[in-house]
């Protein structure tokens, strides 16, 4: 009984770490387009290669799932920061007026 619940409990865990990674990632993606633009993107993909690279150190199952999503989740982040650049283009979030356009 107790294998069962300990499996159940950690699902539970990753799952709720997953919703909170990508939860914090969402701003920091927009933040990181009006400030820098999209030439930040090498940012996200360092952070990601870490962040696999860290998942493949840790013996719990748990901390390396948290930071194989936290990976995969700035890798996705490359994606949304070209893709926040087209929503302020059409005018659905704010540009930043002081960042010189290239």
């Amino acid at each position: 009984m107790e294998f069962i619940y300990s499996n159940n409990l950690a699902g539970l865990m990753v799952g709720m770490a997953t919703f909170i990674i990508i939860g914090i990632f969402h701003p920091i993606v927009i933040k990181a387009e009006y400030y820098f633009g999209v030439k930040c993107w090498w940012v996200f993909a360092l952070v990601g290669c870490a962040g696999l690279i860290a998942s493949l150190f840790f013996a719990n199952v748990i901390v390396s799932v948290i930071f194989a999503v936290i990976g995969f989740s700035s890798f996705w982040s490359i994606l949304e920061i070209f893709e926040q650049k087209k929503r302020v283009e059409k005018g659905w979030f704010p540009s930043n007026p002081k960042r010189k356009k290239i």
